[in-house]
């Protein structure tokens, strides 16, 4: 098999982030944190679950919103809606990581089809202070994305010999490593994994099934090689940010130098279905 001819058909566009900055707060603008602009009937969620000892219903923290008519420009295979507000909440307390069918409602996506009939939300009393991101300018641009080694070897894990094969192959289409330090963050396009792939995972815990410790043995022989088959065809990643930090001090921080990755099945991106998009947290 020629791993780079391969890896050249898995090329699709990806918008990256680059955060930092003042934000414009404007209603609608693309940022980081803040406040997040929301309808005149929003119901902000809340997510019941464990931190440490404590069990308990904590709201979602506000994460970043998109002006897709902005960020339109940047997607060039036409991916998502064309206006309106893209919105992302995830509840930063108990920082759950995806892999339990529980986790369910630990973060969600909105749409929000009218940047004309929003308005500027105020935080629930019950989030906590430092879940209240600052307001962070975010600079978007497109790139061409390639599938990670995780990826790649979803299926074709018997035509490639070892992961130095494959990395020659990247090297020389100038795909660079991603720094777990400095991160990135972007939409649409192919995760930068730190572990194992996820769309498989996704796949799974969709199916209902739970991932934590010796999760194999349970997982039926059909829907292990359905969801290895189609994983990737039908789980695309909607937004993936890095744990980073700002010159003046702020800190946000996903496990160890982690990374949450927001996923959506295709089908329901087409139908602007967000509901049902699902979270995973990667670390170190």
């Amino acid at each position: 098999m020629n791993i780079k001819k391969e890896l050249q058909k898995t090329a699709k566009n990806s918008i990256v982030l680059t955060i930092g900055g003042a934000a414009v707060e404007a209603v609608g603008s693309t940022r980081f944190g803040g406040k997040p602009d929301v309808p005149s009937d929003f119901l902000w969620d809340s997510y019941e679950g464990e931190c440490g000892d404590v069990v308990k219903n904590r709201p979602l923290s506000f994460i970043a919103q998109f002006d897709l008519e902005e960020i339109s420009k940047f997607d060039t295979e036409n991916l998502l809606p064309k206006t309106g507000v893209l919105s992302f909440f995830y509840e930063s307390e108990s920082q759950r990581w995806g892999y339990d069918p529980k986790d369910k409602g630990c973060a969600r996506v909105y749409w929000f089809p009218d940047k004309n009939k929003l308005h500027t939300a105020e935080f629930p009393n019950d989030l906590s202070e430092n879940l209240r991101f600052p307001a962070l300018k975010i600079s978007a641009r497109s790139k061409k994305s390639y599938q990670s080694y995780e990826d790649f070897l979803l299926q074709r894990e018997k035509l490639i010999e070892d992961w130095e094969e494959f990395d020659e192959a990247a090297e020389s289409l100038g795909i660079e490593e991603v720094d777990d330090i400095e991160g990135r963050s972007k939409l649409l396009g192919w995760a930068d994994p730190i572990q194992e792939n996820m769309t498989k995972e996704c796949e799974l815990v969709r199916r209902g099934y739970y991932l934590g410790g010796d999760w194999e043995p349970h997982v039926t022989p059909q829907d292990e090689q359905e969801a290895e088959q189609w994983a990737n065809r039908d789980w695309q990643l909607l937004f993936q940010l890095s744990s980073f930090d700002t010159e003046d001090g702020f800190e946000l921080m996903f496990g160890d130098l982690g990374r949450i990755y927001f996923y959506i099945r295709r089908e329901e991106l087409e139908k602007r279905d967000f509901s049902s998009a699902w979270l995973i947290l990667q670390c170190s």
